[in-house]
């Protein structure tokens, strides 16, 4: 039987409901959507690369204290607010992932939690 680990950092924002940050089943991480709070002020951006910047950085910091890396994520599911702001999301998010990019899915969702622009959730590969 294969282990669910829970994940946990303080450096990404706190679950606002009954889920963990990540959780690492066997080789993988399966990392919760994110949104666009700063984990230290509780803001957030209002524009689209600055919310896709945050997001992408709690992804990276939940990855880190998964002991895994952004370089390691095989797959993401991205949510935009408004399709018409994908292409500023995906230069912002094509400069976090430069080489051998993670397979991905992007839709529009109808409304996001806090009417925030951007969601992305991830599974990415486990150092240890």
């Amino acid at each position: 039987m294969t282990d669910k680990l829970p994940v946990h950092t303080a450096a990404a924002p706190q679950p606002i409901g009954p889920y963990s940050q990540a959780v690492v089943a066997g080789n993988l991480a399966f990392v919760s959507g994110q949104g666009p709070a700063d984990p230290a002020t509780g803001q957030r951006a209002e524009d689209i690369e600055a919310q896709t910047h945050q997001v992408l950085r709690n992804i990276r910091a939940i990855l880190e204290a998964a002991d895994s890396s952004l370089d390691l994520v095989v797959k993401t599911t991205c949510y935009l607010r408004d399709m018409n702001d994908f292409g500023r999301f995906n230069a912002v998010y094509a400069s976090y992932f430069p080489m051998n990019p993670p397979a991905r899915t992007t839709i529009q969702a109808g409304r996001l939690p806090g009417d925030i622009g951007i969601e992305i959730d991830a599974i990415a590969l486990v150092r240890s």
